[in-house]
């Protein structure tokens, strides 16, 4: 056995010949870009590219495999130059019954071993959106639904950053995962936390307490994969490995969670769209206490708050460490000049982020910006919570 890091949620902006795929990822991110990135850069050993069923993917997919450099496991995932197995997914938009009688949607992650698997998973889904070449579209199946063909297809399903107001199973859908899933509610071994939350947060629910917590970047750009990411126990990379993990089976399993504080994700507290600020109140408004407006974007804080129960956090024995984590890029003083000089002297972004001393790094960018990494680090920066599609903010 042996420790790996792993994100498992990254999109594609656009193809190799540009045909958009993610329309508002950049367009640097092609299936390529991400391989050489994981590998050179972040040091992540397994990464889950979400937008692998559009057809201008899957092709991208068959001529990166003609290049000699990427090749195709018996156990799932495709290897990158024996550095980082790729994971083939794709994130898919259900429509649910709401709150309130309300019209609901939620993403879900979903993850394929082979080619051939998503290959014809993606012309399954075909029938049920209007355009299978973009990236999560709105389609006619429910959660129910879907994890009946994903599994028709060697598949696993993951709901996507399960909390935030938008586009998710607990933000706009339900109070209860189970209310979706119903009996299959068993097939769903883990979910993802999204930036806006953490493990003390979500193990407030009961239902969650037998359930794998993935934290992962959601990256719309090269440099914000690994903001979030997991580091796991594993024998191999490949996509069985990493369902084993998951599922805390045969002595895989996630080791630990690192990821944003929760005050720097965009959507951590109700945010009034009038005044342009959180809404960092004790208990939970729907209304605006500054100007009275209702122009509000309800947080990931507060919408737990309103649906836990469970009186206080109490994390089942086998829960994994969720270690506060600031990106290098959200750090004061480190630009993307910084970043290069930094990645140059030591290789991968995991270096720096978890093996150098303080005085590696000042070697190399000096004190002040050491002090703030190794602050960062251990979690001596203020923080402003973030709000309404807006990032918290981080103060040296």
């Amino acid at each position: 056995m042996y420790e790996i890091f792993a994100d498992l949620h990254v999109h594609i902006g656009r193809s190799e010949n540009g045909k958009p795929i993610k329309i508002t990822a950049a367009r640097s991110l092609n299936f390529a870009n991400i391989a050489k990135e994981c590998a050179d850069r972040k040091g992540i050993n397994v990464v889950g590219i979400i937008d692998c069923a559009s057809p201008y993917v899957i092709e991208d997919i068959e001529k990166f495999l003609k290049t000699g450099e990427a090749y195709e496991l018996e156990d799932g995932g495709i290897i990158y130059k024996d550095k980082v197995c790729i994971l083939l997914g794709s994130e898919v938009e259900t429509s649910e019954k709401g709150r309130n009688g309300k019209c609901g949607s939620a993403h879900n992650v979903c993850f394929f071993p082979h080619l051939k698997d998503i290959k014809a998973f993606s012309n399954e889904l075909s029938h049920h959106l209007k355009n299978i070449t973009l990236s999560t579209q709105r389609t006619d199946l429910s959660g129910y639904d879907l994890i009946d063909i994903v599994e028709k297809y060697n598949g696993i399903l993951i709901p996507a950053h399960v909390f935030t107001p938008h586009k998710s199973y607990y933000g706009n859908c339900t109070d209860r995962l189970e209310n979706i899933f119903k009996e299959k509610f068993n097939k769903i071994f883990a979910i993802e936390l999204g930036l806006s939350s953490d493990t003390f947060l979500a193990d407030t629910i009961s239902e969650l307490e037998t359930r794998t917590f993935v934290t992962n970047s959601d990256a719309h750009s090269l440099p914000k994969i690994a903001r979030e990411y997991n580091k796991m126990q594993v024998e191999d990379i490949s996509f069985k490995e990493i369902v084993m993990a998951l599922k805390n089976e045969g002595g895989r399993k996630v080791i630990a969670n690192y990821g944003l504080d929760p005050k720097l994700g965009k959507y951590h507290r109700t945010y009034c769209d009038d005044c342009e600020d959180s809404i960092e109140t004790k208990e939970p408004v729907e209304t605006c206490p500054m100007c009275g407006g209702k122009n509000v974007t309800f947080g990931v804080f507060d919408r737990i708050e309103l649906i836990k129960d469970k009186k206080e956090t109490k994390s089942p024995d086998n829960r994994p460490p969720y270690i506060y984590q600031v990106p290098l890029g959200f750090i004061p003083g480190v630009g993307g000049k910084t970043i290069d000089k930094l990645l140059e002297t030591f290789e991968t972004e995991m270096n720096i982020l978890h093996k150098l001393s303080k005085d590696d790094i000042e070697a190399v960018v000096g004190e002040k910006v050491a002090n703030h990494i190794v602050n960062a680090r251990e979690g001596k920066m203020q923080i402003h919570s973030g709000g309404g599609g807006n990032y918290g903010k981080v103060k040296a």
